[in-house]
Order: C-alpha cells, then sequence, then structure tokens
C-alpha cells in the first residue's frame, strides 16, 4: 500500500504532462485519473490500517491516509470525473484537461500530507492550476478574478510559511504533531493561511466573486474540493491538539451562520451557492471528528449546483421566478436542494444528523439556525416556477455530458446514505423535516416578499487584505487565551 500511495500521488502530474504531448487522449487520461482515484479511495476504506509514510526525515515527507481522508479524496475523485464528463463534449482544449488533472493531483496531495511543507508546496501547486483555470476563457473579467484568487492566496501562505519556520524552530520537525509544542504565533500565522485557502469566517470573503465569476466546471471543482484543501489541515489539527478543538469548533459556528445569512438574501444563483459553500464549510469544522462525511455530501451535491446553475436560462431569481425552467432541469435541481436542506433518502441528511450528534451544547444554538437558513436559501430554488419540454431547443445549452455529469453526482448522493444507515430513526426523521417545513415558510411569508441587498464592500479586494489583518489579530487573542 505504501508503494501505491506514493505512485497514486505522483501519477497526476505525470498525466497531466502526457496530456500535452498527446491531446488527443486528453478527455480519456484525467478521467482515466480520476477513476483512479476512486479505486484508491475505496482501498483507503477497506484497508485494515491507514497509510503511515515519512520520507527522509525531519525535514521530508509525512504522508497519513486514514478514511478521513479517505472521503476527501473519493470527493475530488467523483467530482472530477463528473467535470471531465460534463466538458467531454465541448471544446475545451487539452490545457484545460491538463490543469484539471493537476489540480486533481494538488489537491489529492494536500490531503495525504501531514507536514507543513509539503503541505505549503501542494497549496501552491493548487493556487496556480486554479488561477488557470479560472482565467481558462481569457476574458479581462477571468483574469482579473484569477489573479484577485492568486494574490490573496500568495499573501495568505506567506503567513502560513512564516507559521510554519516557527514551529520547526519550537520542534525540529515540520509534522502537524509539532503544533503542540508551537508558540501562540505559528498557529495564529498558520492557522491564518488555511483560514484563507479554505474560505473559512470573513477570510473567505474571496470565495463569492471568484466562485460565481468562474465558468461552471471550474466552480464546481472549487466548491466541490479546492477549498477543501485548506480544511482537512485545520480538522486535523483539532484532531491532535485537544485544546485547539475549542477554536476551530468556534470558526465553524461562526462561518455556518454568516455564509447562509448572506445565501438567504442574495438575488443571483451562483452568488447565493458560493456564500453557501462558506456556511457548509463551517459544517465541516463544527464536528471535525465526522468531518470527512459532510465533506463528501457538500462536494458531491455543491458541484451538482454549479453545474446546473451554468445551464439555467438566467442568474437572477427575478427572471426564474418570472419565467418557468424546464421541468428536468427543475427535478435535479431540486434532488440537490432536498440533499443539501437534509431531506431523508439523501446523503445530505446523515451527514446533517451525524454533524448535529457530535457537537457541544454551546454549538448547538448557531448550527440549528444554521440549518435553518439552509432550507430557507434553497427553498429559491425548490420553489422556482417550471414547466413540460415541448421540443429539446426549450433546454438550452444542456447535453449529454451534463445529464451524465449530474446522473453521477445525484447517484452518488443516493450511494452516500448508505454510509450512516444508523441516522433513519422516527426522532432523527422528524427534526430535519420540521427544519426544512419552517424554512420554507419562512421563505414563502417573509424573504420572498423582502428586497434586501446586504452591502458587498468587504468583498472588495482592498477589503480582503484588511480582514486578512483583523483576522491575523483575532487568531492573535484566540490562541493567547487558549
Amino acid at each position: 500500500m505504501n508503494v501505491l500511495t506514493i505512485a497514486w500521488i505522483a501519477l497526476p502530474f505525470f498525466i497531466g504532462f502526457v496530456v500535452y504531448l498527446i491531446p488527443k487522449l486528453d478527455r480519456y487520461l484525467a478521467l482515466g485519473m480520476a477513476l483512479a482515484s476512486a479505486a484508491y479511495a475505496t482501498l483507503v476504506f477497506s484497508a485494515p490500517t491507514p497509510v503511515t509514510l515519512q520520507l527522509l526525515d525531519n525535514f521530508g515527507v509525512t504522508l497519513l491516509v486514514d478514511p478521513l481522508a479517505g472521503f476527501f479524496i473519493l470527493t475530488n475523485a467523483l467530482v472530477t470525473a463528473a467535470v471531465v464528463v460534463y466538458c467531454w463534449q465541448t471544446p475545451r482544449t487539452a490545457f484545460f484537461y491538463g490543469q484539471a488533472v493537476i489540480l486533481h493531483g494538488s489537491v489529492n496531495a494536500a490531503f495525504a500530507c501531514t507536514d507543513f511543507v509539503s503541505l505549503y508546496v501542494a497549496l501552491e501547486v493548487l493556487s496556480i492550476a486554479a488561477f488557470l483555470l479560472i482565467s481558462y476563457p481569457r476574458s479581462d473579467r477571468s483574469i482579473w478574478v484569477g489573479l484577485r484568487y492568486l494574490f490573496t492566496s500568495n499573501v495568505a501562505m506567506l503567513f502560513y510559511l512564516v507559521g510554519a519556520l516557527l514551529v520547526y524552530k519550537a520542534s525540529h520537525s515540520f509534522s502537524f504533531a509539532g503544533v503542540q509544542n508551537a508558540p501562540p504565533e505559528a498557529l495564529a500565522l498558520i492557522f491564518m493561511g488555511l483560514l484563507v485557502k479554505g474560505g473559512i469566517f470573513v477570510s473567505g470573503l474571496w470565495l463569492p466573486v471568484t466562485h460565481s465569476e468562474s465558468e461552471a466546471p471550474v466552480s464546481a471543482m472549487m466548491s466541490g474540493f479546492v477549498v477543501k484543501a485548506g480544511v482537512l489541515p485545520l480538522v486535523r489539527c483539532a484532531l491532535i491538539v485537544g485544546e485547539l478543538d475549542p477554536i476551530i469548533r468556534a470558526f465553524g459556528v461562526g462561518t455556518a451562520v454568516l455564509g447562509v445569512v448572506y445565501a438567504c438574501f442574495e438575488k443571483d444563483t451562483k452568488r447565493m451557492l458560493a456564500f453557501h459553500t462558506i456556511s457548509q464549510l463551517g459544517f465541516i469544522l463544527a464536528a471535525p471528528e465526522v468531518g470527512g462525511f459532510y465533506a463528501l455530501t457538500h462536494g458531491l451535491v455543491k458541484a451538482a449546483l454549479f453545474l446546473i446553475a451554468g445551464v439555467l436560462p438566467s442568474r437572477s431569481f427575478k427572471e426564474l421566478q418570472e419565467k418557468a425552467i424546464a421541468t428536468p432541469l427543475w427535478i435535479v435541481l431540486v434532488a440537490a436542494s432536498f440533499s443539501i436542506s437534509g431531506f431523508p433518502m439523501l446523503s445530505g441528511f446523515g451527514a446533517k444528523i451525524l454533524t448535529m450528534k457530535n457537537l457541544v451544547s454551546w454549538q448547538v444554538i448557531g448550527m440549528n439556525l444554521a440549518a435553518l437558513g439552509t432550507a430557507i436559501s434553497f427553498a429559491k430554488f425548490i420553489f422556482l416556477p417550471h414547466k413540460k419540454v415541448e421540443k429539446p431547443e426549450e433546454l438550452g445549452k444542456v447535453n449529454r455530458g451534463f445529464w451524465l455529469a449530474v446522473t453521477l453526482l445525484i447517484v452518488s448522493l443516493l450511494v452516500a446514505n448508505l454510509v450512516y444507515i444508523e441516522a433513519y430513526t422516527l426522532g432523527n426523521i422528524i427534526k430535519p423535516l420540521a427544519t426544512i417545513a419552517l424554512g420554507w415558510l419562512v421563505y414563502l411569508l417573509i424573504v420572498k416578499r423582502l428586497s434586501v441587498k446586504l452591502p458587498r464592500f468587504l468583498e472588495q479586494f482592498d477589503q480582503l487584505m484588511g480582514m486578512m489583518s483583523l483576522m491575523l489579530v483575532f487568531l492573535f487573542w484566540a490562541v493567547f487565551a487558549t
């Protein structure tokens, strides 16, 4: 398994190179890499013990592939496969597929490594590949959005790198376990970098513009698995050092509530999904010990929703409410919305129940409010008018690749529902159904009639840098107080 793990980490970078040499095989190679990762994740779940590797010495690479990482790797594999299938019949070039494979590989490496230097390298490669995919259309807007993402990410990683060096100075190791002996300022700097990369709390306000302005398949990858490369290390730190667990959980609650408040009042479909990504990342951090399953569920459903949003006739909820969408599109939109709202028979139900059961008492009110806000915001999709399709042209930009990709993601949500089958008790079923019903009532009676526009100035580029500084001050205070 050790040799297989090293080969699996190196393979995407080799395939990304081969894609440029043999461009005619770009789609096949990209899909093959995604399927290989899915097969590897299956092996991880069936292995009797986690894979642990330490190459070289304390300066070297430390890897840990356990079931927690397995959920994140499987998310990466399924979303990448869906995106490749979605793009199969489009004129995207080998450059796109090559970068998608490299992005896939760098995210896998970030999920597997448990030392700060290897993680730094993986996150930097990830940032460059993501920038090239965001700016792929080569329009002025896409290039600016890509540069904005790259600059914000690089500034955050400078903080992270200084923190990693301070960890080594204190423990003579770059391993995650070194944070136990690290000074508070090291933890604050590392967390600053990871919070920005993971799109957590106000540090994640770069995310709505980046995810909403990217092309649909890129948004699906960014929201499905890219941001989680910054979230898993935070989860691991919370599990390794008990004193950090309350801080991570607090960020989880704050992120879940902040994101869902914006999502409830957002009038643009893709921006609403982007704000909801922030909120759902909070659910992963709120209960770190079960965050893997929630990450899988969220990655699948959010990728499906971004792909569907990409073929809707408009991004504006107001226009969608005035002009009925095709019923087949509405059906898959409702299926995905049901899952993220926590409706039974889809994996969002089990993931939410499992998360709620692992909260500590002070988190319960905030996370229940976030769950209610989720039901309110996705009622916007569920109650859209729809009509029967008379002619294929009425489906707009939809092609066979779209249906295959969305079917793969929705079926995966149904299958993943079996991961926590113990959730199906009468009490567990009644509570989310009541939350969803209350959310729909609040939407129909209040939110739908309101015309509230929340300020966007915190998303401006210069404000993002300011918020990063404020967050660093807060982290210093939080870590010193622990």
